[in-house]
């Protein structure tokens, strides 16, 4: 069978690509090895994990919050096993919309490993024993990427586990161990805690959330400390072993003096690594760089002109939103149009509560450029919104060009944030000065004015309500 173009996973990225393709023209076929479409995000991350993390945070509030509103309720109880029922059908849910998609748009879907033959040709090695080789004018590889783990853990799955295992426990940890302090181990660590766990991070560099602005890191610490969550910064793990159902985390603090952690699970969140395994890259020439990701022009095409790839096995952040507009840039580039993305305006999101998210550059990547700049910041306890609602942790901050006064990166620690980043995404995707931000009605009482009052901060340094 031969297609104009052939996706090989099905995660946000390559059904993406499927679907665009397909809306432009395109004979597409997209094969995926696992017997549910959605990738990692909508099987084992995105969906199934803000599932949990919602579920939980009405247990935290009905437990923490409710009497302050006037709510009286009988000392409040969960059931772990139905949290976790509704995760799976919230995701047997989305990863039935994605077969609709596939379907709608007469896209055909083969079920097995796909697998280079040729620059054109992959075969498609199904559960059964049997293969077929398909065509495709161009391919797309679209593979996603796993948990990268350090040399001397063993990942049992069992008490020392992956991002993966930690979604379908049949118990609440007594004690969970996470070693890494990025949005993964945060988001699940925050789960857990919420629930009654004992929940200690365990970080090597000397904030959490090392990528995102310092303020943000600094916020969201303060915050999670309040809430129960330990922390152990500026940490080296050095081993993990476990006996019998206990775990044991060894690490060596700035002082490099050995300090021992121990808990009844252990979540290994230390990143994710590309996911190309059984591709056959070799045997078609694909290049790939020495952390294992495929390298890509600027029209994200590899060396060989007829395969390109995106999301998490090139490079950049390693994000479902980043993978699907990657999908669409190939998808419209080979259709004959001329989109474009800007790496720069990706927001990234931490689903925590309160939640924090950011578009832009830091302040730290700003003083490292030399650039001239000026920043306006505002703090979520100052608005009426917050106070209604009781979620008064948090801020906006707004950096923008000294001499230009054009909005360069927008940091926030808030509820509701990972909805209201987009705000600033917009203005800067337009080159919006922070006085063009300022000036916008925002409706009040909304959380939103904190991103107006920010943004007056930065340009004139003078908030209205600060």
């Amino acid at each position: 069978m031969k297609y104009d173009l052939i996706v090989i996973g099905s995660g946000p990225g390559g059904y993406i690509a499927a679907v665009r393709a397909s809306q432009l023209g395109k004979k597409v076929a997209l094969i995926e090895k696992y017997p549910t479409l959605g990738g990692t995000c909508l099987n084992v991350g995105c969906i199934p994990s803000k599932a949990l993390l919602d579920s939980s945070h009405h247990y935290y509030d009905a437990v923490h919050h409710f009497e302050a509103h006037g709510i009286s309720v009988e000392k409040p109880s969960f059931d772990f096993k139905k949290m976790v029922d509704r995760k799976a059908s919230v995701v047997e849910t989305t990863t039935g919309g994605i077969k609709y998609l596939m379907d709608k748009n007469n896209i055909e879907v083969y079920e097995g490993l796909g697998s280079f033959e040729d620059k054109t040709h992959v075969k498609v090695s199904k559960n059964d024993g049997t293969a077929v080789v398909i065509e495709g004018t161009n391919i797309i590889i679209a593979t996603g990427s796993k948990p990268s783990s350090l040399p001397f853990i063993n990942i049992d799955k069992e008490r020392v586990i992956t991002s993966t295992e930690a979604l379908k426990l049949k118990e609440v940890p007594k004690h969970l161990l996470v070693i890494g302090g990025g949005v993964i181990g945060l988001e699940l660590g925050s789960v857990y805690k919420r629930l009654g766990a004992e929940v200690t991070v365990i970080e090597y560099m000397d904030k959490i959330v090392p990528g995102m602005d310092v303020d943000v890191s600094k916020e969201l610490q303060k915050v999670f400390k309040k809430q129960g969550i330990k922390f152990a910064t500026s940490h080296k793990v050095t081993s993990v072993q476990k006996n019998g159902d206990k775990v044991v985390v060894k690490a060596t603090d700035k002082k490099d003096r050995e300090v021992e952690f121990n808990g009844d699970y252990c979540l290994v969140s230390v990143g994710r690594k590309p996911y190309t395994e059984g591709l056959g890259l070799e045997k078609v020439g694909v290049q790939v760089n020495e952390r294992g990701q495929i390298e890509t022009n600027s029209h994200l095409q590899t060396n060989v002109a007829s395969i390109y790839a995106i999301g998490d096995v090139v490079q950049g952040a390693m994000l479902a939103h980043k993978a699907e507009e990657e999908g669409v840039i190939v998808a419209e580039f080979l259709a004959g149009q001329k989109p474009h993305i800007d790496y720069n305006l990706i927001p990234g999101i931490v689903y925590t509560w309160p939640e924090a998210a950011a578009v832009g550059k830091t302040e730290q990547e700003l003083k490292a450029a030399k650039v001239a700049y000026k920043s306006g910041k505002f703090s979520m306890r100052a608005l009426g919104r917050s106070r209604a609602s009781g979620d008064i942790d948090g801020f906006v901050k707004v950096l923008a060009d000294k001499n230009t006064d054009e909005i360069l990166g927008v940091h926030m620690v808030g509820a509701r944030v990972a909805d209201l980043i987009m705000e600033a995404a917009v203005a800067m995707e337009f080159r919006a000065s922070a006085e063009d931000l300022a000036r916008i009605c925002h409706g009040h009482p909304t959380y939103s004015e904190a991103v107006k009052e920010a943004a007056k901060a930065a340009w004139d340094g003078m908030p209205l309500n600060a």
